[in-house]
Order: C-alpha cells, then sequence, then structure tokens
C-alpha cells in the first residue's frame, strides 16, 4: 500500500493557529461532556427511583462518557468544539477520516496524557503540524477545515 506523505510546507495554512484553536475546541467538549453527564445522571438517578434502586447501578457507566464522545466524535471528523473553532481530524499520512481503531486510541492516550502531568500536549508546541503525543501515537493530525 503506497502511502503519500503531505508535507506541512506544502500546505501551511492546514496547520496555523491550531494550537489556540484546540484549545479553545476542548474546553467546549468539556463543557459537552459535563453538561451531558449531568443530564446522564438526571436520567440514571430517575430510571433508579422507577427501579427501586435497581437502576442506580448504571450510575457506573459515567466515567466511560468521555472515551466514548471522543472516541465516536473523532470517527466522524471531530467533536463538536474542533467543529464549532474550523477543526477537522484526520489520518496523518493521507488526510483521509480517521478509522474507529484510531479514534479509541487517540481518546485513550488523550486521557492518559493527563496523568503524565500534561507533558504529552508540551509535544505540539515544538513541530511544524503541532501533533501533541496522542496525536502522534494515533497516526492522527489536526487540521483547519479548508
Amino acid at each position: 500500500m503506497s502511502q503519500n506523505f503531505i508535507s506541512p510546507f506544502a500546505t501551511p495554512m492546514l496547520f496555523r493557529g491550531v494550537l489556540a484553536r484546540r484549545f479553545c475546541a476542548f474546553v467546549v467538549d468539556c463543557l459537552f461532556m459535563g453538561l451531558l453527564s449531568w443530564l446522564s445522571a438526571a436520567g440514571i438517578f430517575l430510571f433508579g427511583i422507577l427501579t427501586l434502586g435497581l437502576g442506580f447501578l448504571m450510575f457506573h457507566i459515567l466515567p466511560v462518557l468521555p472515551f466514548l464522545y471522543y472516541t465516536l466524535f473523532v470517527t466522524t471528523g471531530g467533536t463538536p468544539g474542533q467543529r464549532l473553532f474550523g477543526l477537522r481530524v484526520v489520518q496523518d499520512v493521507d488526510f483521509s477520516p480517521p478509522r474507529a481503531a484510531q479514534a479509541l486510541v487517540w481518546s485513550i492516550l488523550l486521557w492518559l496524557s493527563f496523568v503524565f502531568a500534561c507533558l504529552p500536549f508540551a509535544m505540539a508546541l515544538f513541530g511544524e503540524r503541532h501533533r501533541a503525543g496522542h496525536d502522534i501515537g494515533s497516526g492522527l493530525v489536526i487540521i483547519r477545515n479548508a
């Protein structure tokens, strides 16, 4: 299989201003996930009351919501926050849409980056393509919508 690397120097506008947009998109996504978590918790609470306490066991799914949120939205090309700020998640090699496995690895590595004191995020400061550790590990890159 032939893979063509697209040089950041050939398309510099795709990577200009990505860092600030990524940060703002992450903040918006955290707000969306918070709203989703509150709505889910309220629904589970009501379901728990209606089932006389058995439904309260569903509270265990709440920690999985951020992984599902990022995995499902990155598979479609970007989270709502990324789309709001004009960003798109694509494969690094040919700029095609990410596969589900890549999106899952990306979301797991994203949250592991917080475990490592956010140091993998600092990698985005040093490259032309502004790729953080979770981008490099999953083979994805975030570009501006053209």
